[in-house]
């Protein structure tokens, strides 16, 4: 089939890689517009659109694609079998979805209807879902409504973040998607969409993972300490919190059992008021920090202008003093 690809971060490339390497014509990319990314402002292109120029691939990074004429005759041109949108970052509108001549197909990663919207992964590790997965939809005019054609289960690890969930999730979408085309050949063949699933009949929770805005970052200390610690894990590596007045981005933490806090070797002091209260320092180990429930310890971070650093090498770093105070 004769394919346009949709997509825009990192996580994309796992998809557009598999379908270069397929049967399948990957005729061209459409990508976000180059952005400024650092502090001398300087353009950067998106990984899909840096990928893409790697393959020799034509590649298209509209600032606009609802009513922009000229982008949508020039893809319509092309004479596309199906787009492949994979995190492009935009909304498709009908007169987009309704070029190709097979349909518009996402991968979707969640469990739809749970976790709509632009943010699925990060919102799975923040609320402690057990499962996540990922969904081949039918696209639509909706936000991520359409009818499933595959769907695939997988298991979130208590050690996991969003870096390494992005990793399995974008691996699973890229087999998922190409598996789905050619489901997509043989529902050609037979002429039928029998195997579409209405997202309603499935008996799931409707959530909305709504995009993550910079204030998400700051860690509340007054939270329950199994809230910090899915807060950490979701935004790795940028969430964050503020020691003597600069910036500290917290990498890894443990959220400390009861058992471990009568253990000698987590001694703590008990005097505390507040959250947020460094309460023991940990030889070799980690800080030890007050939250609304149970104390977690620090085991790697990032002080602002500084390496990033774990246990002793954090301690040494920060130098940090029991009953101190990190602000949020």
């Amino acid at each position: 089939m004769r394919i346009i690809f949709w997509g825009t971060p990192e996580y994309s490339i796992a998809s557009l890689d598999i379908f270069i390497k397929s049967k399948h014509e990957v005729i061209a990319v459409v990508s976000q517009p180059d952005k400024k990314r650092s502090r001398g402002n300087k353009l950067i292109s998106s990984p899909v659109k840096c990928f893409a120029e790697q393959e020799s691939i034509k590649i298209y990074t509209p600032a606009k694609i609802r009513d922009n004429i000229k982008f949508i005759n020039e893809i319509k041109s092309l004479s596309c079998d199906l787009f492949i949108v994979i995190a492009y970052g935009k909304i498709l509108p009908k007169e987009i979805l309704e070029i190709p001549k097979f349909g518009c197909w996402n991968a979707h990663a969640s469990l739809l209807p749970r976790w709509r919207g632009a943010a699925p992964i990060q919102w799975s590790l923040i609320k402690g879902d057990e499962f996540t997965g990922v969904g081949i939809i039918k696209m639509n005019e909706g936000l991520d409504t359409g009818d499933l054609l595959l769907e695939e289960k997988i298991k979130i690890d208590n050690d996991d973040n969003l870096n390494t969930l992005s990793e399995k999730l974008g691996i699973l979408s890229a087999k998922l998607l190409l598996n789905a085309t050619s489901l997509l050949e043989e529902n050609i063949k037979k002429n039928t969409n029998s195997q579409l699933i209405k997202q309603y009949t499935l008996g799931r929770e409707i959530t909305y993972a709504r995009m993550i805005e910079k204030s998400d970052f700051k860690v509340d200390w007054g939270n329950e300490a199994f809230e910090i610690s899915q807060k950490i894990k979701a935004l790795y590596p940028r969430a964050n919190t503020t020691f003597r007045g600069k910036n500290l981005k917290i990498l890894k933490i443990k959220v400390l059992s009861n058992d471990e806090i009568k253990n000698e070797k987590y001694l703590v002091m008990s005097n505390y008021s507040r959250p947020g209260i460094i309460l023991a320092v940990i030889e070799n180990e980690g800080i030890v920090i007050s939250t609304k429930t149970d104390p977690i310890i620090l085991l790697e971070a990032k002080l602002e202008g500084k390496n990033i650093s774990i246990k002793k090498q954090l301690i040494q770093q920060l130098k940090p003093s029991v009953g101190e105070y990190l602000s949020d």
